[in-house]
């Protein structure tokens, strides 16, 4: 029975209750599950997706260590050592495949996606590199790193250089200018940085302080289990939904658990500096990577300021829309066409197996999964496109829409609903909230009414769930990202700006 507790002593010490939320950020691989639920432990506030639990081998032969087998293993059942894995280089946050002989470990995503064993990428270095299978200590050659590693690398032979991994898949790209490479600090003689980048304080089974909201502890709670559009989180501003949440003890202050565990200092592959997390006290921002306007948290590095959204994307990336390949961001000048939304720009995800070609815009990388709207009372999905014939219509604009385009669909597939239609051009804003846009004041307001309020420039009733309502003049409400512009415009040839 579901209300029984479950025992996985190879994965965690306490008993564990099964759990169905398919948007939760896992402590057995530190990265997004999706549409496979999973177990959670509230004495330990854990998370651990099913597909990473009930894992279909114990034991396995990987390519990079064929002399010994590897087997699974938890990191926490060894008084929780640091362990990072020995192919891509990066912290093991809970499950493994290792070998106890060798002390080799690899991380599930690279136990699933072994890099090649030898790759030609001109973005990186004009020969063929082969992976090194032996732990060596190096530093990385590549333009923008320079760092020590202790991983296998990549070496090119002719001109005995070594790459990590991630730099290899991550390459400068030639044609920037040489500001952003080298942010023109000199570090020679100064020791590396040694920050905290844990965001919140543990004060007991159930409770945190959170560096966002120090002023009042926060309260885990297991399960959203309401969905109101009124109960969003503070970091992301998304409804909390049915996800598992931190809220305050003394106000209405919320964050999605998820959320609450974004570091605040963090490496970003559209940035060469490290970035910080901080609250949005400046205002309303534009994400450079998705282009959504926001006012949660932010991560940011001097003009760069990026979602939390955005911002959480590392690599290697798994999107459910196409499960089989990572995708990674490779830099480039060239525009690709998104498989999501048919758009084209040159800040994309591209998977790199040969003869695949899937691109995903960071939009569409990180639209919601699962939403909630009027027109229908149960959840909606997110669908990737259907080959199909005839018309779809959408059931809030009522226009037809592109079965090959992402769209939002009901559990029966009934309602082909625009991603737009459903989210708005303001789901990054907090309702309630006043935004200042071009010195004027807006107030973000949520467009639950029955009858729906009248946007003053298209002039007609707004249908997406956030509006802006114009403080200091009654009932005149903006409904858009396009009337915005065609108000401010209209504005400055009226009154001259």
């Amino acid at each position: 029975m579901e209300s029984e507790g479950v025992s996985l002593p190879l994965i965690h010490k306490h008993l564990m209750m099964p759990w169905d939320n398919d948007l939760q950020k896992g402590d057995c691989c530190g990265r997004f599950g999706f549409s496979s639920g999973g177990y959670c432990c509230k004495r330990c506030d854990s998370f651990f997706h099913r597909k990473c639990v009930d894992v279909s081998s114990k034991s396995i032969e990987h390519p990079s260590h064929s002399i010994h087998t590897l087997k699974l293993q938890s990191k926490l059942l060894y008084l929780n050592l640091y362990k990072i894995c020995d192919l891509c280089g990066k912290r093991i946050v809970n499950l493994l495949y290792g070998c106890k002989i060798c002390d080799f470990n690899v991380d599930l995503y690279c136990a699933k996606y072994p890099p090649p064993e030898v790759i030609d990428i001109s973005e990186t270095h004009h020969h063929k590199l082969t992976l090194f299978k032996k732990l060596t200590v190096f530093n990385c050659d590549a333009n923008k790193c320079g760092k020590p590693g202790l991983e296998f690398p990549y070496k090119c032979h002719e001109c005995d250089l070594a790459f990590h991994v991630d730099c290899v898949w991550n390459p400068p790209e030639p044609e920037y200018p040489s500001e952003d490479v080298w942010n023109g600090e000199e570090l020679e003689g100064i020791p590396e940085e040694i920050e905290d980048t844990e965001p919140y304080v543990v004060n007991d089974d159930n409770t945190i302080q959170h560096f966002s909201h120090k002023e009042h502890d926060l309260r885990f709670h297991v399960n959203g289990l309401f969905w109101e559009e009124n109960k969003r989180c503070s970091a992301c501003s998304h409804p909390i939904c049915l996800q598992s949440f931190y809220g305050c003890i003394d106000c209405d202050f919320m964050l999605h658990q998820s959320c609450a565990n974004y570091p605040r200092k963090k490496w970003h592959v559209l940035h060469n500096d490290r970035l910080t997390l901080v609250t949005s006290k400046d205002g309303v921002f534009w994400c450079q990577a998705c282009g959504r306007m926001s006012n949660g948290f932010m991560y940011k590095c001097g003009d760069t300021r990026l979602d939390v959204l955005c911002g959480s994307v590392s690599e290697p990336f798994v999107h459910p829309s196409h499960p089989h390949h990572p995708l990674y961001y490779i830099p480039s000048v060239e525009e690709k066409k998104c498989n999501g939304c048919n758009n084209s720009t040159s800040r994309v995800l591209t998977c790199i197996e040969s003869g695949c070609g899937f691109v995903l815009c960071f939009h569409c990388a990180t639209l919601p999964q699962v939403v909630k709207h009027r027109v229908d009372d149960h959840p909606l999905s997110l669908c990737y496109g259907e080959k199909a014939s005839g018309k779809y219509w959408c059931d809030i604009c009522e226009k037809e829409t592109s079965p090959s385009t992402w769209f939002y669909t009901c559990k029966d597939h009934r309602a082909s609903l625009h991603t737009k239609c459903v989210l708005g051009d303001f789901p990054g804003l907090m309702p309630r909230s006043t935004v200042k846009l071009d010195s004027r004041s807006f107030e973000v307001v949520l467009n639950t009414s029955v009858s729906r309020p009248f946007c003053r420039v298209c002039e007609s009733h707004c249908m997406y769930p956030i509006v802006l309502k114009m403080l200091g003049i009654s009932d005149r409400y903006i409904c858009s990202l396009d009337c915005i512009r065609r108000f401010f415009y209209v504005m400055k040839i009226v009154f001259g700006g």
